[in-house]
C-alpha cells in the first residue's frame, strides 16, 4: 500500500511503486543501490518526494508520497522501549538534486527516535545524486541529538559503517537512559510571567506529582486561542523546545478543552495535560481511604466525560442483515454510557459513606461536643497543627495536598472540656470544580463545624491571594458566614515578618509549639461567642423548623406542649438567626 498524498497519481504508477516493498536490503546494508535507484526513478516521474521506512532486517515496511518539497512521515515503531531507538530508518528523496537534510528532517529524526534519517538528492530525469544521513547521539546532557554525515554518492556509501553507527547509537542511548532518572520531564506553559505566583505554584504541583520541570514557556496574549490555547506559532515553538529538552509532557496552567488538547498533541508531539489533570493525578496518588479513592475517581470521570472525542461514523458498529443495518451505537456513545453508569455507582457508594458520617455527626451533637474544622490553603500546616494540639500522628509532608482524607481528633480546651478538631483537604487557586463537587461530602465537615480555624502560612508572600481563594471556596460550600478564627502559622520563619500582627488573628508555629496555649484559649472564647443557648416553642405545623433545629443545633431537651414542641437547645448565632426568621415567616 502506498501512503501519503496519492491523489492525482495514476493507478498504474501506484501499482509499480508497490514493487518498492519487494526490494530487499541486506542486514549489513544501510540502503541497497537497487532501492535508491528505484526511488530516484519514481521521484523523477512524479516530481514528488518519496519516503520509505526500513527495519533492521532490511525489509521496507512503509512507502509514502508527498509533494515537491515535503513528504508526510509515519510515526511507526517496532516493539521497543521508548528510551531506545525505534528500530526503523527513513530514507526520502529531494527533487532538485540537493541531498542536504532540512531542519524539519532533523526534528523528525529526534521526535520519532528513528535509527537514521537520510535524504537522497534526485536530479532531473530521475538520477540519484547523493545520499546524506543523520544519526542520533546523546549530547552532554544525555539528550539524543542529530549528527549529520557528509553526503555520499550511492555507489560510495559505507554500508557497514553506517549500520554500525545505528547499533552503536542505540546501545549508547540505552545506557544513558538507564543511568538517567526515570522521572518524567515536563515543560510548564502559561499565559503569564514565569515568575508569577501561579506559575511557581504550578511548578510545586508538578514536583508533588513526581515530575521534573525542565523548562517554562510563557505567552503574553490578549486572549486564549480557541484551537491551541497559545496560538499556532507558539505551539510550533513549544514543539521545538520539547524536542530540545527531551520533555515527556507539557503542563498548561489553565484548564484545556478536549479539542485544544488534541490539537496541541498533534502539533507538539508529546503528551499534553492541564492544571486540573495534574491536580487530579496528585489526588489519585494521595488518596488512601475508600472514600478518598472514590471521590478522586468521581472527579476524574466527571472531568473526562466532557472531553471524550470520537471519529463519528468511523467509530460506529456497522451491522449486517435485516434489523442490524445502520450506524448503531458509536464508541463515543458507548464510552459515555459506561462513564455515566460508573458515576452513578460511585455516587451511591459515597452517599452511603456520607450517611454513616451523618450518624457520627449526630452522635457528636447529642454529646454536645463542639467541633472545629481546620481549613485553609494547601501546605499551610493544618496537619502539623492537628498533631501538635492532639498528639496525633497524622501524615505530614512539606508538599501540596499531603492530606486528602478528613481526620478527626479530640483535644482538651483550658476550661470548657473536650473539643473535636477535623483536618480537611487544602484549597488551591483554580481548584477544579469537579474536585469541589466530588469532595463536597468531605468538605461539608467545615459546613457543620461550630468554628472554622482558617490556617494560613504567614511566611508566604502571596498570603492575601491565598486567603481570597479560601474565602471563595468556603462561599462555594455555603460556609462563608460560619464563625471563624484566623490562625497564622509558620511565624518561626524569618519571612513571616509583619503578618503575625494581623488583626483578629492568632500567631503560632505548629512546628515549634509557639502560641499554641494562646490558640486554645482563643478557640474557647470563639466557641463561647459563637453559640446561643435558647428555648423556642415550635408549632407542630412547622416541622421544617424542628428539623432545622435538630440538624444544626444541639438539643438538650424537648417537650410537647399544647401549641407545639418546646426545644431547649444551643446553636451557632448564624443558624439561630435563620431559625427566628423562619418562625417570623
Amino acid at each position: 500500500m502506498i501512503n501519503g498524498s496519492t491523489q492525482g497519481i495514476r493507478a498504474s504508477i501506484l501499482a509499480q511503486m508497490e514493487t518498492l516493498y519487494e526490494i530487499q536490503t541486506d542486514r549489513d546494508e544501510f540502503a541497497s543501490q537497487a532501492l535508491l535507484t528505484a526511488m530516484a526513478a519514481f521521484t523523477g516521474i512524479l516530481q514528488r518526494e518519496i519516503a520509505v521506512y526500513l527495519d533492521r532486517t532490511g525489509d521496507v515496511v512503509d512507502v509514502s508520497v508527498g509533494d515537491s518539497t515535503t513528504v508526510p512521515l509515519q510515526n511507526l515503531r517496532v516493539r521497543r522501549s521508548q528510551s531506545r531507538l525505534c528500530g526503523l530508518r527513513c530514507i526520502h528523496t529531494h527533487p532538485g538534486g540537493d541531498a542536504t537534510l532540512s531542519a524539519v528532517d532533523l526534528q523528525s529524526l529526534q521526535k520519532l527516535r528513528l535509527d537514521a534519517m537520510a535524504a537522497l538528492g534526485v536530479k532531473d530525469g530521475g538520477q540519484a545524486s547523493a545520499l546524506m544521513p543523520a544519526f542520533l547521539i546523546p549530547d552532554a546532557n544525555g539528550v539524543p541529538a542529530p549528527v549529520c554525515e557528509a553526503p555520499r554518492g550511492i555507489y560510495q556509501i559505507p554500508q557497514r559503517e553506517w549500520m554500525a553507527r545505528i547499533y552503536d547509537s542505540d546501545e549508547l542511548i540505552g545506557k544513558t537512559a538507564e543511568q538517567q532518572d526515570e522521572t518524567e520531564r515536563a515543560i510548564l506553559v502559561a499565559l503569564e510571567d514565569a515568575q508569577s505566583e501561579s506559575v511557581k505554584e504550578l511548578a510545586s504541583l508538578a514536583k508533588t506529582a513526581g515530575v521534573a520541570v525542565c523548562g517554562v514557556v510563557t505567552q503574553k496574549s490578549a486572549g486564549i486561542d480557541p484551537a491551541t490555547y497559545i496560538g499556532k506559532g507558539k505551539a510550533q515553538e513549544l514543539s521545538l523546545t520539547a524536542q530540545a529538552l527531551d520533555a515527556d509532557v507539557c503542563i498548561f496552567n489553565d484548564e484545556l478543552s478536549g479539542a485544544q488538547i488534541r490539537n496541541l498533541e498533534n502539533e507538539v508531539g508529546c503528551r499534553i495535560i492541564d492544571r486540573t489533570t495534574l491536580i487530579l493525578d496528585i489526588f489519585a496518588q494521595r488518596a488512601q481511604s475508600r472514600e478518598g479513592k472514590l471521590q478522586v475517581e468521581l472527579a476524574q470521570l466527571r472531568y473526562n466525560s466532557s472531553r471524550l472525542t470520537g471519529l463519528g461514523i468511523a467509530m460506529s458498529r456497522l451491522g449486517g442483515g435485516i434489523g442490524t443495518r445502520g450506524p448503531g451505537e458509536t464508541k463515543l456513545e458507548t464510552d459515555r454510557r459506561h462513564i455515566r453508569s460508573r458515576i452513578g455507582e460511585i455516587e451511591r457508594e459515597i452517599a452511603a459513606i456520607d450517611k454513616n458520617r451523618s450518624v457520627r455527626r449526630a452522635r457528636r451533637e447529642r454529646n454536645e461536643v463542639p467541633v472545629c474544622a481546620l481549613v485553609g490553603y494547601t501546605n499551610a500546616g493544618k496537619s502539623t497543627l492537628l498533631n501538635a494540639l492532639s498528639g496525633a500522628d497524622v501524615f505530614v509532608q512539606d508538599a501540596l495536598f499531603a492530606t486528602l482524607d478528613p481526620t478527626t481528633r479530640r483535644i482538651e480546651l483550658p476550661d470548657d472540656g473536650p473539643c473535636l478538631l477535623v483536618d480537611t483537604v487544602g484549597f488551591i487557586s483554580k481548584l477544579p470544580h469537579a474536585l469541589v463537587d466530588a469532595f463536597k461530602s468531605t468538605l461539608e465537615e467545615a459546613l457543620y463545624a461550630d468554628l472554622l480555624l482558617i490556617v494560613a502560612d504567614a511566611s508566604n508572600p502571596n498570603f492575601p491571594m491565598q486567603q481570597q481563594v479560601v474565602d471563595e471556596v468556603l462561599a462555594q460550600l455555603g460556609a462563608a458566614e460560619k464563625p471563624r478564627l484566623l490562625v497564622l502559622n509558620k511565624t518561626d520563619r524569618d519571612s513571616a515578618h509583619g503578618l503575625a500582627d494581623a488583626k483578629d488573628a492568632v500567631a503560632i508555629s505548629a512546628k515549634t509549639g509557639k502560641g499554641l496555649d494562646t490558640l486554645l484559649s482563643a478557640i474557647e472564647q470563639a466557641l463561647a461567642r459563637g453559640r446561643v443557648q435558647a428555648q423556642l416553642l415550635v408549632p407542630y405545623a412547622r416541622g421544617d423548623v424542628a428539623a432545622f433545629i435538630h440538624k444544626y443545633g444541639i438539643v438538650a431537651a424537648e417537650s410537647y406542649q399544647d401549641q407545639g414542641t418546646l426545644f431547649d437547645f444551643s446553636m451557632d448565632r448564624i443558624s439561630f438567626g435563620r431559625v427566628t426568621k423562619m418562625l417570623e415567616g
